[in-house]
């Protein structure tokens, strides 16, 4: 057993949709989540840029001893996962490949589609992913750029998240998917608005929620999980605006947003 905690990271504030899943799915485990306000958003960054990114943060949580890290940003995980992997020496998990797997679990025609930012969907790396799982599935993807800044104002079911929200279903509703995969950390907060738009015949696959059933399977396989006694802990670490990090996690994580520190790493 190990006190010790996970680091989770993310390009600003949608990863704490894996941490709550995290809190949820394991409440002894203490967590530390960086969140890199000064730089987001990574969707538009090069790859080149993502994987330094990553790599400066890695190295972060991992002066602050955690025993585990996860990668909770879809376009670090398409990326730079591997290369963070080569250089860490605790396990690295992204969310990539326990979305693919359940999304390839949950369809029943092999007709998925998948949501994320420009950079994730640019990269392939979800339709890399799924493929490998399920050969015959036929993945579509869609970028949802405006999805992020309407979840950040609080717009889950506003009229003009509505509206953008059709605009981009359109071309997967053309493809009959039965099976979407929420390609960003953001996303899960859209579930209610899409799953009206979609409606029940189209499984919603949730990454944060596959990638905390997938560290807790790690931490059970490595016997690095916390004991049933332990206080978990959760400190938060962003790189810019405490306050606007304070006010909009409190809709992913509820007034559970405290103990928050300013560092800023790299060069910008």
């Amino acid at each position: 057993m190990n006190r010790r905690p996970i680091g989770v990271f993310d390009s600003g504030i949608g990863g704490l949709t894996v941490v709550r899943e995290l809190m949820h799915q394991l409440p002894h485990e203490s967590l530390i989540y960086f969140g890199d306000t000064a730089r987001v958003p990574y969707g538009n960054k090069s790859p080149e840029t993502v994987r330094r990114y990553g790599r400066e943060i890695l190295d972060f949580l991992l002066a602050r001893d955690v025993k585990l890290v996860v990668v909770a940003c879809n376009t670090v995980s398409a990326h730079a996962l591997e290369q963070l992997r080569e250089a860490s020496p605790v396990k690295v998990e992204g969310v990539i490949e326990p979305g693919a797997r359940a999304a390839a679990g949950a369809s029943r025609g092999n007709r998925i589609g998948v949501i994320g930012t420009a950079g994730t969907v640019a990269s392939g790396a979800y339709v890399r992913a799924i493929q490998a799982v399920n050969g015959k599935a036929e993945v579509a993807s869609q970028a949802c750029p405006l999805f992020v800044p309407l979840v950040e104002e609080g717009w889950l079911d506003h009229g003009a998240t509505r509206l953008i929200a059709e605009e981009y279903l359109a071309p997967l509703r053309a493809h009959d998917i039965d099976t979407l995969v929420l390609g960003c950390t953001h996303y899960p907060l859209l579930k209610p608005l899409l799953r009206t738009l979609l409606g029940p015949s189209v499984a919603l696959i949730d990454s944060a929620e596959e990638t905390a059933a997938a560290v807790s399977r790690e931490l059970a396989r490595s016997t690095l999980h916390a004991p049933a006694t332990a206080t978990a802990h959760v400190h938060f670490v962003v790189s810019d605006d405490v306050k606007r990090f304070v006010r909009v996690g409190k809709m992913f994580l509820g007034e559970r947003v405290k103990d928050v520190e300013l560092k800023v790493i790299g060069e910008g």
